[in-house]
């Protein structure tokens, strides 16, 4: 897990513009909202990055690399965390949440599926 320390690359007057992403491709522009206790993920790509930033709520993230440690992270509002290829990922709502979900590779619409693995043992278990 990467996480992106985000600084504007412009501020006035009327406000700050920060860039989240820039001089990379991206496939895919998707929000994933979360009821409190909700776990999504659990699973890798092994082609794709995944972009995390949370518009609200919190969020725990959860990743491991292959032959790696396990490591957690609270993910809060305007926070932004990556996950690249291969990485092991879980996400569960501490409250409600809404996260923006921005990648890079095979993972959006009709490909979600190519280049998503499901964990045999989940990083976070549903419930507990």
């Amino acid at each position: 897990m990467e996480i992106i320390d985000l600084k504007p690359a412009f501020t006035d007057d009327r406000g700050a513009i920060t860039d989240l992403i820039s001089d990379d491709t991206i496939n895919a522009v998707t929000v994933i909202t979360f009821t409190k206790g909700a776990v999504r993920a659990n699973h890798y790509h092994e082609h794709t990055i995944q972009w995390n930033y949370v518009i609200s709520g919190e969020v725990l993230l959860a990743t491991q690399m292959p032959g790696g440690e396990r490591l957690e992270r609270v993910l809060r509002k305007g926070d932004f965390a990556a996950t690249r290829e291969t990485e092991r990922h879980a996400l569960q709502g501490l409250t409600d949440a809404e996260v923006l979900i921005l990648t890079k590779g095979p993972r959006a619409g009709s490909q979600y599926e190519a280049d998503t693995f499901r964990l045999a043992e989940p990083l976070i278990v549903p419930g507990q």
